[in-house]
């Protein structure tokens, strides 16, 4: 999987800085990030968000950041296109595009094409970026304090909604990459408590008025993602 995820960011060509987050205990995978020509990071071991907050510790002069997980991967030319959108926008604080989502052999079973929706629901509805289809900019994530490591999985969503406050969000429908769907990633795994986890979120960024209120978008949009999730995790047959 991690193979597979540093060979897509490679093949982005030139000017991505490639940074790699790995216990060091993790020998084959350390191999493996160096000898794609990455920096490596130690995990500090306190989770995702304080992982992601240590890899971000290493910028140097790069203008626009994306996180990957080690099961996802970068579609040809996806990280490309996403710049020129931020390039083309320069008040945008982030860009985001079409991402697949993809099984362990490979099969696509969805793609989310939220487009310009997404930047309407996120604050009331599921998060509809998925932070693989994401590209952030820099100064912006660092505005707002970088990620909550008191979040297990959900931090992207709150980086979301702060960096909302900072600017415009702008979206493409190219596939410019892939989510890794399996049952045993934290968040298909652990529904319930990404569930709790994003309502917290989500309220806590409304504004006093309308938290009263929240329950009445809330549970509809509780039972259509749990029917999203229960379709994207029914056996499929093959042929």
């Amino acid at each position: 999987m991690l193979e597979r995820a540093l060979e897509s960011v490679r093949d982005q060509g030139h000017g991505v800085h490639l940074v790699v987050v790995v216990p060091r205990s993790k020998k084959d995978a350390r191999a493996l990030a160096k000898n794609a020509g990455a920096t490596v990071v130690d995990d500090p071991g306190r989770g995702m968000s304080a992982a992601i907050n240590a890899g971000l510790a290493s910028r140097t002069t790069e203008q626009f950041y994306s996180w990957l997980g080690d099961d996802d991967a970068y579609a040809p030319g996806g990280i490309q296109s996403l710049k020129k959108l931020l390039l083309r926008n320069l008040d945008a604080v982030v860009a985001y595009g079409a991402c697949d989502y993809v099984t362990d052999d490979g099969d696509v079973v969805w793609t989310s094409r939220a487009g310009g929706f997404a930047r309407w629901m996120i604050g009331i509805g599921p998060n509809l970026i998925p932070h693989p289809a994401a590209l952030i900019r820099l100064d912006a994530l660092h505005d707002v304090g970088g990620y909550d490591d008191g979040l297990r999985l959900v931090m992207d969503l709150d980086v979301f909604l702060k960096l909302k406050k900072k600017g415009p969000f702008v979206s493409t429908s190219e596939v410019v990459s892939q989510f890794g769907w399996h049952p045993e990633s934290l968040t298909v795994q652990d529904r319930k408590k990404s569930s709790d986890e994003a309502r917290m979120v989500k309220k806590r960024h409304l504004p006093a008025w309308a938290r009263p209120l929240e329950p009445l978008w809330e549970y509809p949009v509780q039972w259509a993602s749990g029917l999203a999730a229960h379709s994207l995790n029914r056996p499929r047959r093959t042929r």
